[in-house]
């Protein structure tokens, strides 16, 4: 078996998912991150409906592979009853979100149909 090696990864995503009731839940959560990481974690737009492969309402956040360690541990801690889907962002995108993906909380079915398989 060949291994990857982790030198791929050029950075990590967070999807926050939330629907109609959890809305401000996910609006507290993201002002919180906003605060306690400021611009070296950006925060993507605020999606009300399904985006690409994500099954729920979500936003990103984008993580440099050297605060993985930080953001991954306070959002563990904080999401509250938000659920949030993790995956590191290599020139495989498909792998990336099936096969090298992290959850906090419950976990969905992504549409992988989106990356055109």
């Amino acid at each position: 078996m060949s291994y990857l090696d982790p030198a791929e990864i050029a950075s990590w995503h967070a999807h926050v998912y939330f629907g109609a009731a959890s809305r401000d839940a996910a609006w507290t959560l993201r002002e919180a991150i906003a605060a306690r990481f400021g611009d070296t974690v950006p925060i993507g737009r605020f999606h009300e409906r399904p985006v690409g492969p994500h099954p729920m309402w979500s936003y990103q956040l984008t993580i440099a592979c050297e605060r993985f360690t930080e953001v991954i541990a306070w959002l563990t801690l904080n999401h509250g009853a938000l659920d949030v889907f993790i995956h590191p962002n290599t020139s495989d995108g498909l792998r990336d979100h099936r096969d090298a993906a992290l959850w906090i909380g419950n976990s969905y079915s992504l549409n992988l149909g989106a990356f055109g398989s």
